[in-house]
Parts: structure tokens; C-alpha cells; sequence
């Protein structure tokens, strides 16, 4: 992978571990559900006036757009409201990279080279090390629902993949139309009306959440992210995800006043490590040989 679009992923996963913040918030103010509708009508919004649909099957549109909306963002976005931390959700959600590798590896026969499963199990086990802390002291459902959340992810992904080379940006915009209506009407039936129609008086701090949520966070994000898994095995791009956590822990410190222990910080040692045994072991083997 090249040094700019390495730099891409880099970019993606700063984007996505600081967005957790703006979540938390907005869950302060909608119901989850509704927060999830909200992001994906703005992404959709006005950006499908602009951009042709993305020539796909609609079987994939659908899908992913499912995935993503309904299942990822609407179980993690339902987690962050219970009350799952913000550096906890980072860790746990992270687990998709490895739904990911493990779909790829069923469906497209895929196998990942001796130096990118290595590199996966070191930060593997710099995630596991910073989520032993946070998770314990979590309830069971929240994190459940984290974790079903990052295998919906980890679907999105292979459904991406399947999309082939594609416009990255106009499937992550015609798929956003996906996931509102349905949202909206979980939403309605969970919350009830009267939680819900706080969205037809938002306050600007709403605004400025879901113009994040939907703009840097969705539409950019997204479709970086779907056009290098298009382009390149998902066991290499797939780790670049568990920078997130990073991001996340770093981030929830900053703004929220979540600690950081000397176990995290380790932790996230273990996860450029192993990320940098993933990109460069290629080079590193040839040098040895």
C-alpha cells in the first residue's frame, strides 16, 4: 500500500476515534436511534443531488447500507446511551477487524500472509490489554451490544468488498438512504413519540454533532475506507482500525476526563507495533532473505 493512502487510513482512524465524543453528546440530547437517522439523512442530504447512484447490485446497496446504518451505528450509538465509556467502546468495537479478516478468509478465500497475522495478534493483544480494565467495570449489555455492533461492521466491510471498484463516494451516500426511515421507526416504537420529536427543535450543538457525524465521520471516512478495501486485502487494511482505540483513549481523556493508565499506554504501544509489523513486514522479509 502507498504511503499516501497508508496516510489516508492513518487519517480515517483519528477521524473515527475523536467522533465518539460528539456521539456522546448527542445521545445526551436524542434517543439513539434518532441520533443514527439523523446522521445518515445528512449524509444522503443534499449530496444525492450532486452524485449518481453507484453502479452496484441493489441486493449490495441495501445490504451494506443496513449493515452499517441499522446495525453498526445503531447498537454502538444505543451502547454510548446506556452508558458504555467512550474509551471502552473504542477497544470492544475494534473487534471488527478480525470479524472482517475471518468473513474475508469464509467468502473470498482470502490468506493473509504470516506477518499481517502477527502483526493482527500483537495489536490484538494491545486491545485486549487495554479492555480488561474498561470492560470489567461495564455492564453486560452495553458491551454486548458494542460487540454486535462491531460484527455488523465487520459485514459492512465484506459487503463493501463485494461492491467491488466502485465510486466509494457515491455508494457511501446512495446507501445512507438505507437505514433512516427504518430507524426512525425503531426509534418511535423503543422511545416513543415524545423523545423522538425533539429533533423538530435542535439545538445548534445538535446541528454541529450530526454535520460531524455526517460529514468528516460518514461520507469522507466511509468512502476511504470502502475504496481501500476495494483495492486491497482486507488483512492489510483492516488493522489500520485499531488505531481507533488509540484515538479514542487519547480523545475521552482530553475532553471527557476519562484516565488513562499506565496498562493502556502500554496497550497502545502494542498496537503501533503491531500495526507496523502488518504494513512493513513485506519489506522486512524480503530484507531478511
Amino acid at each position: 500500500m502507498p504511503a499516501r493512502e497508508q496516510l489516508l487510513a492513518a487519517l480515517v482512524a483519528f477521524i473515527w476515534g475523536v467522533s465518539f465524543i460528539p456521539v456522546k453528546y448527542g445521545v445526551e440530547e436524542v434517543p439513539p436511534l434518532m441520533l443514527s437517522a439523523l446522521r445518515f439523512i445528512f449524509t444522503a442530504f443534499p449530496a444525492m443531488l450532486f452524485i449518481k447512484p453507484p453502479k452496484a447490485p441493489l441486493w449490495v446497496i441495501i445490504a451494506y447500507g443496513t449493515a452499517l446504518g441499522i446495525g453498526q451505528f445503531g447498537l454502538v450509538f444505543s451502547a454510548l446511551h446506556l452508558g458504555a465509556p467512550v474509551g471502552m467502546t473504542a477497544i470492544v468495537v475494534q473487534t471488527q477487524v478480525f470479524f472482517t479478516l475471518i468473513l474475508t478468509v469464509i467468502l473470498f478465500r482470502e490468506k493473509p500472509l504470516w506477518f499481517q497475522v502477527a502483526g493482527t495478534l500483537i495489536a490484538f493483544a494491545g486491545v485486549v490489554l487495554i479492555g480488561q480494565r474498561r470492560a470489567g467495570g461495564a455492564e453486560l449489555m452495553p458491551f454486548l451490544l458494542v460487540l454486535a455492533g462491531a460484527f455488523c461492521w465487520g459485514c459492512a466491510n465484506v459487503i463493501g468488498k463485494k461492491a467491488g471498484r466502485i465510486d466509494m463516494l457515491s455508494f457511501v451516500v446512495w446507501t445512507s438512504l438505507v437505514s433512516p426511515i427504518p430507524l426512525t421507526l425503531l426509534s418511535l416504537w423503543l422511545d416513543g413519540a415524545g423523545e423522538t420529536a425533539k429533533v423538530l427543535h435542535p439545538s445548534w450543538s445538535l446541528v454541529l454533532i450530526v454535520a460531524i457525524l455526517a460529514y468528516p465521520a460518514t461520507i469522507f471516512c466511509f468512502g476511504v475506507w470502502s475504496h481501500l478495501l476495494s483495492r486491497y486485502p482486507a488483512a492489510l487494511v483492516a488493522p489500520f482500525a485499531l488505531l481507533v482505540p488509540v484515538f479514542g483513549l487519547l480523545s475521552a481523556a482530553f475532553v471527557l476526563g476519562e484516565t488513562i493508565t499506565a496498562i493502556e499506554l502500554i496497550g497502545g504501544t502494542l498496537v503501533m507495533a503491531g500495526l507496523l509489523c502488518t504494513i512493513y513486514g513485506a519489506n522486512l522479509t524480503r530484507r531478511f532473505r
